[in-house]
């Protein structure tokens, strides 16, 4: 099943100021000056006021968002619940599924009955043949076991919708925790170890056979680990896409009996698929032919105990936390159920649950007003596409050729998911997720082979973020963050443009990242540019890398810049785009300074607004593995320092630290 990383906190938004997006003047403190350190300048009152909440990981701007809408969730999910007649299938639909979370107590009488009829398959295995089935068989209810299987967007035909398999199937979040040898990594691993073994107990092993099997799990996943692809590694699309026939799966992984993989799938019949990470495949094939069965059942056993232990009885519950909150991310408390139960319900039935949403708290007009800071994005990309200095015509044509093609998708879909056939009840809370989840696994196999539908959106309404799509070739902005702090119709264009213009021109420069660069404007995995042109871009994107690895994170802990490059890169574009989209909005209007800020001291400050949070040791060292988002110290810190604009709205002289040696500094888009 998909795993969850719900955001929640503790109720300060309007002390936090999430009342309006606008500059927080409490928030800024004036003992630091702001060439020597903008974040700490616009946001250092707050930091040292706040407290991580007990039960978060991080805390920051899209945390508190995230936390305001997750009340406003609560009140629908509530409302529909105790509707006795007159619900909409829709709103029964999402009544009778939070209700269904919200029975601990039958949750708790239930234990781990609801796994038992799987267990017991599993522990009929006898040969890797019926190891690949009982695969198949846990994949139709979501879950991430072995590897990897989904129809998605044929990376040189957009258009059109092929089979994919995917490296995966690890426990750990990233493959370099098998390997890292500081004594963190090392005890990180003996725990990980003493967990499976705690939950395999909770599954109804002894305690000395789980022992053992939690040692085959972890053995058995380090040698899934050793056949993957670094993370780095696939920040290059070509990385993962290796096309070939299904007659020709057999040159790489032997003599699996894929048919019948597929077959038991449900999948329809095709004759391509990309077989993305061949190596993982061939080191897969490997060891289900040579590791033992007992080891198989033991890692089977435990993938089914894991994706399921969220939404059983507490003890299961409290054992996942455990490792997945305390350990991994130094979390001190669960969060409240009505939370956890909240965001299932948005990841399982997030359409549903949408339109709900939107009908509440997502008003027309601020469709509107952020539909035309798009176009004014827009136009200032594209003025700076056609100036660009070091890109030639023949690439820059096509860049703007791209820009031009760009979807933009806002708010919410045009057209609503059909859930009629999922059945969902008062009863079982975990088989009403299986219920869910089977409906979009078998959803999503039926695209194979079939047209892409461009209008389909990756993210639910409510969900607080947003996304560039490079075989799309277009953004897409829920509704979730389309409200302060991030955007305000009521408010001054720049803590607007500062706030969501920013966000919007970040993920237009998505599409002409390290990745995104390498998709024209139709989403096909191409090569537009002329050789000069991508010189000259590696080189600048080069200086990303150099810059932002010289950041110093924790415990002489560096940021990752090859890893972070496509974010710091969006970065100071989406800076440069949304402070010329500024400009021109403020064309022929009067520069009148509000609360004592000029329209562009005030851009920056709603900027470094957005960007601010802290985070428990365990989160950052965590993220600094596995996140390719730069802590937002650094979001703030690092592509200002580059900025002219920056320079100038708050007079930086050269020499000061907020002010990189021209040298050294780094202008792309």
């Amino acid at each position: 099943m998909r795993k969850y990383t719900l955001a929640a906190a503790a109720a300060l938004t309007l002390a936090l100021g999430l009342a309006r997006a606008e500059v927080n003047l409490p928030n800024i403190d004036p003992a630091v000056k702001p060439a020597d350190d903008f974040y700490a300048y616009a946001n250092g009152h707050w930091q040292k006021a706040i407290v991580i909440p007990a039960d978060q990981s991080r805390w920051g701007s899209f945390d508190m968002l995230r936390e305001r809408n997750e009340g406003n969730l609560r009140a629908i999910c509530e409302r529909v619940a105790a509707l006795q007649t007159g619900a909409t299938p829709t709103e029964k639909m999402v009544g009778d599924f939070f209700a269904s979370g919200m029975d601990e107590a039958a949750i708790n009488a239930a234990g781990i009955k609801p796994l038992q009829p799987e267990l017991d398959r599993i522990a009929a295995i006898k040969t890797s043949a019926d190891v690949l089935a009982a695969i198949a068989r846990m994949k139709l209810e979501g879950s991430s076991v072995g590897f990897g299987f989904f129809a998605g967007p044929d990376a040189k035909d957009s258009n059109t919708n092929i089979a994919q398999l995917f490296q995966g199937g690890l426990g750990l979040p990233d493959r370099d925790y098998y390997f890292n040898e500081d004594e963190k990594s090392q005890k990180l691993r003996q725990q990980y170890v003493a967990h499976v073994a705690k939950m395999l107990v909770l599954a109804g092993d002894s305690p000395e056979a789980a022992q053992v099997g939690a040692q085959s799990v972890m053995r058995l996943e380090t040698l899934l680990a050793q056949a993957s692809l670094a993370r780095v590694k696939l920040r290059n699309p070509y990385a993962s896409y290796h096309k070939i026939l299904v007659a020709d799966l057999a040159k790489t992984t032997g003599a699996l009996d894929w048919a019948a993989f597929f077959r038991d799938l449900g999948a329809p019949a095709f004759t391509g698929i990309n077989l993305a990470h061949p190596d993982f495949f061939k080191g897969f094939a490997a060891q289900l032919a040579a590791t033992p069965v007992a080891d198989w059942q033991a890692y089977l056993r435990w993938n089914l105990v894991h994706d399921s232990a969220p939404f059983l009885s507490e003890p299961l519950v409290k054992e996942n936390f455990n490792f997945y909150g305390t350990i991994l991310t130094g979390v001190k408390e669960m969060r409240p159920r009505w939370k956890r139960v909240v965001g299932v319900t948005d990841a399982e039935i997030g359409e549903a649950l949408g339109q709900l949403y939107v009908a509440a708290y997502f008003p027309p007009e601020a469709k509107v007003r952020v539909l035309s800071l798009v176009a004014d994005l827009r136009a200032a990309l594209r003025a700076r596409l056609q100036t660009l200095e070091w890109m030639d015509d023949a690439t820059r044509a096509k860049a703007v050729a791209k820009l031009d093609a760009y979807s933009v998708k806002m708010g919410y879909p045009d057209k609503w998911k059909d859930y009629s056939s999922v059945k969902i009840d008062r009863g079982s809370y975990l088989a009403n997720i299986r219920q869910a989840e089977a409906f979009e696994v078998r959803r999503n196999f039926r695209k194979i082979g079939q047209p892409v539908d461009k209008t389909e959106w990756r993210m639910t309404p409510p969900t607080v973020n947003a996304y560039y799509s490079a075989s799309d070739n277009g953004i897409v902005f829920p509704a979730g963050i389309l409200q302060p702090p991030f955007f305000d119709p009521k408010t001054d264009d720049a803590a607007n443009f500062g706030g969501i213009g920013v966000v919007i021109g970040h993920e237009m420069t998505h599409g002409f990242d390290d990745r995104g660069r390498q998709y024209d404007a139709a989403g096909n995995l191409t090569d537009w540019w002329t050789p000069a042109s991508a010189e000259k871009f590696k080189a600048r994107a080069a200086g990303i890398v150099q810059q932002f690895s010289g950041y110093t994170v924790l415990d002489g802990l560096h940021l990752k810049g090859e890893l972070t490059q496509g974010e710091n890169i969006a970065d100071l574009g989406g800076l440069k785009i949304s402070y010329a989209a500024l400009q021109l909005a403020l064309a022929g209007k009067p520069h009148d300074k509000i609360d004592g800020f000029t329209p562009e001291q005030r851009f920056f400050l709603s900027h470094a607004s957005v960007w601010r949070d802290t985070m428990r040791p365990e989160e950052q060292r965590r993220r600094v593995n596995v996140d390719p988002h730069s802590p937002g110290y650094w979001r703030v810190n690092g592509p200002l320092s580059n900025l002219d604009e920056f320079f100038a709205a708050f007079s930086v002289p050269e020499g000061a630290t907020m002010r990189r040696p021209a040298a050294d500094r780094v202008t792309i888009w």
